[in-house]
């Protein structure tokens, strides 16, 4: 069996990158690793380290789920956030026989200005497919739904929310943040719990969900959501009104006015609901 290499950041999710994976598992002769760079959010003014690597994570986890869904097995990883050093590390990692290699369009893509191409194949002495995905023009082969949710992240009414979009026509997928509020030591903890513990739910029922820990401010954790993935609409899961921090920022409407996005609402009340996590 030959091991297929795929480096991808931001067009993992693309069509195009999808059907040359497809394309070569039905040779059946072909094994796939996918490592995904991490890259810098732009909104904030802290970089939180755990929320950059989760946002690649995220990444590896839902292009592994969607493919699992296909017959199709990926191992995966997150790699550096130099996309030439991601891609000779995971070369060292797994002993690929080729390597794909997925960006945007030349227009608009940061690794072929650096001639990413070409320095791996010089590097590598590897056969290399460059993939052009276009997302403007060929979207996605599903549809997206971003969450967000702290301590309403487990409610039944969330949850219910979610169970009724996977049940659209389609394939759907879930990206979960939980922005980590403090920041450090056991806010972070608490919410990455609650987070684990909605994602396995959700999965053992079929769900493709994937989550991550976000800044602290719950509008720049959606916004630099909103940048890093290709997102259908938003869910906004919080306390009622005379309880919720975020309604008082008036989150949900801000959302919608910066993204221009379909924003729905859950209020959960966390002692009158069952909440999960």
């Amino acid at each position: 069996m030959a091991k297929i290499l795929v480096v991808a950041n931001e067009t993992v999710g693309g069509a195009k990158l999808i059907e040359t994976v497809r394309a070569r598992h039905a040779r059946g002769d072909a094994e796939f690793a996918l490592v995904v760079p991490q890259n810098r959010p732009p909104h904030g003014p802290i970089i939180y380290d755990e929320a950059v690597r989760d946002a690649a994570q995220v990444r590896v986890d839902l292009a592994q789920q969607f493919l699992a869904a296909e017959g199709i097995e990926l191992i995966g990883d997150v790699g550096d956030e130099d996309p030439f050093q991601a891609t000779m590390d995971a070369i060292a990692d797994y002993r690929p026989d080729a390597i794909i290699l997925s960006t945007h369009p030349v227009t608009q893509s940061g690794w072929l200005r650096k001639d990413l191409v070409e320095r791996i194949r010089e590097a590598s002495g590897l056969p290399v497919e460059h993939v052009v995905v276009d997302l403007a023009q060929e979207g996605t082969p599903f549809t997206v739904t971003l969450v967000v949710a702290n301590r309403t992240v487990g409610g039944d009414e969330l949850l219910e929310k979610m169970r009724a979009k996977a049940a659209e026509e389609g394939e759907h997928l879930f990206i979960v943040v939980v922005p980590q509020e403090g920041g450090l030591g056991h806010h972070t903890r608490q919410a990455r719990e609650r987070l684990n513990r909605v994602l396995a739910t959700m999965r053992g029922e079929g769900l493709l969900v994937a989550g991550m820990i976000g800044d602290p401010d719950p509008y720049t954790a959606a916004m630099n959501a909103l940048h890093r993935f290709r997102v259908s609409d938003v869910i906004i899961s919080t306390l009622p009104a005379e309880k919720s921090g975020w309604l008082r920022a008036h989150l949900p409407e801000r959302i919608a006015d910066a993204a221009r996005i379909s924003v729905d609402h859950v209020v959960v009340d966390v002692e009158g609901s069952e909440v999960k996590a």
